[in-house]
């Protein structure tokens, strides 16, 4: 083996033993989060979103080796985003619309629209 042949190797296990060390703060961060109850639970959802998107970039560019693609990747994981965006938008926006009827995990029944006729 030449001599910048393992030294390049050492720089890859060094970079892969930082991610991997990154990771596991990650994971150690999102269980203590499990454990913090903020007065909004928005809070706490926004920052495990943002600890989980910091993980999955982790992993897409390293292990997946992501961050050495060309352009042509990046727009597509662009158009991913956007559409997975999209997509979490639609179900939020069309959370307040269910038929009357509809029982809640919370045992409450939504009686506001009147129900269709059954039809047999």
């Amino acid at each position: 083996m030449s001599d910048s042949h393992s030294h390049d190797l050492a720089r890859h296990i060094k970079v892969y033993v930082g991610v991997f060390i990154a990771l596991l703060v990650g994971t150690i961060l999102t269980v203590t989060m499990y454990y913090i109850h903020f007065e909004r639970m928005a809070v706490t959802v926004t920052i495990a979103l943002f600890i989980a998107t910091v993980k999955a970039s982790l992993v897409a560019g390293f292990f997946m080796h992501l961050i050495s693609e060309k352009k042509a990747i990046y727009s597509i994981l662009l158009a991913t985003v956007f559409f997975f965006a999209s997509m979490m938008y639609l179900t939020v926006w069309s959370r307040g619309e269910m038929p009357r009827g509809t029982i809640y995990s919370s045992g409450k029944v939504n009686q506001s629209e009147p129900a269709a006729p059954a039809s047999h």
